[in-house]
């Protein structure tokens, strides 16, 4: 290299500053380990980067024959691969899908995945973000694993200023440096002026005006739109990300346009992580029909994460 500069990737590179990605396959009886090793033969790792499986020890798993001892088994590999992060041995997480009834049954106390991750890491689950990214839609939950009426009681200034800003973050680092927001109104017609509800102007509005002083005069300018036609607005380009107020009203749009190539994101978190947005499909584990394009997709995000955060 002599003659010239060295850029900052080929000097971690030098100094043998490898940066491994985690990747837990989920519950061994669903379609993880399966597309997880479909991905693997697909994805090409930026330089500097590479992965290491974690697995939960060996289980002679059925396909598509659920039991404890797979659900076990997914718990440690989680608990194993938050535990290298912890320690700055993996500098990322891309976990894959298992069974939340299954964890149950094996003492896993959390809805799921994200509030665990959390947990782990010392936060509060109001202190991380989960956000579902695709090539034409982006959206960003202010509530998640909660019943429709506790979500509608979680809509407070300091949750809205939590995923405002983490989905500002977020976005920045996939280079968008002024992301264009919008919020899906709760009540049909954005409120209709107050005849179908009137949280938007009594919860939404006075909420952005409390976090402007905090994190900027950007955010009094998002609008408050009708969650019927802002998620087709945003899949045309119109805005970089939707602010949704619970997770159906979300994960509906997202998933039926991104289904096989949208991955959920974790925000908020010391480290990456990054899902496939699907679930364990127990039905088809096996059969050789899961799509490995969310996995793709999730393991790619989660490497262009690490390049970002490395090369700040």
């Amino acid at each position: 290299m002599a003659g010239r500069g060295t850029t900052r990737e080929e000097r971690n590179e030098v100094a043998g500053a490898k940066q491994v990605i985690a990747i837990t396959p989920g519950d061994p009886a669903g379609v993880g380990p399966e597309v997880v090793g479909a991905a693997l033969s697909t994805v090409r790792f930026p330089r500097g980067v590479t992965f290491e499986i974690v697995e939960g020890g060996d289980v002679a798993a059925r396909p598509g024959r659920p039991t404890v001892q797979s659900a076990r088994a997914a718990f440690r590999a989680l608990e194993a691969a938050v535990a290298g992060c912890q320690i700055g041995r993996y500098a990322a997480l891309v976990t894959g899908p298992v069974s939340k009834a299954g964890l149950a049954r094996v003492g896993f106390d959390f809805p799921g995945q994200t509030e665990f991750l959390a947990s782990r890491s010392g936060l509060g689950t109001d202190a991380v973000t989960m956000a579902m990214a695709g090539e034409r839609l982006r959206v960003f939950l202010l509530t998640t694993h909660l019943s429709l009426a506790r979500a509608i009681r979680q809509i407070t200034p300091a949750r809205l200023g939590r995923t405002l800003s983490h989905a500002k973050d977020f976005l920045g680092r996939l280079g968008i440096a002024a992301p264009r927001l919008a919020i899906a109104a709760l009540n049909p017609h954005a409120g209709e002026g107050g005849l179908f509800g009137n949280e938007e102007g009594r919860v939404l509005a006075p909420a952005l005006r409390a976090i402007a002083g905090r994190l900027g005069p950007w955010v009094q300018r998002i609008p408050i739109l009708p969650a019927d036609t802002v998620f087709m607005r945003a899949s045309q380009g119109a805005f970089d990300g939707v602010i949704c107020l619970y997770h159906d009203q979300g994960l509906i749009p997202f998933k039926l346009l991104e289904f096989d190539r949208g991955v959920n994101v974790t925000l908020g978190l010391p480290f990456p992580r990054t899902s496939p947005d699907h679930g364990t499909a127990f039905d088809i584990a096996g059969t050789g029909k899961a799509d490995p394009g969310s996995m793709v997709a999730a393991i790619r995000l989660a490497a262009r994460l690490v390049v970002k955060q490395r090369d700040r």
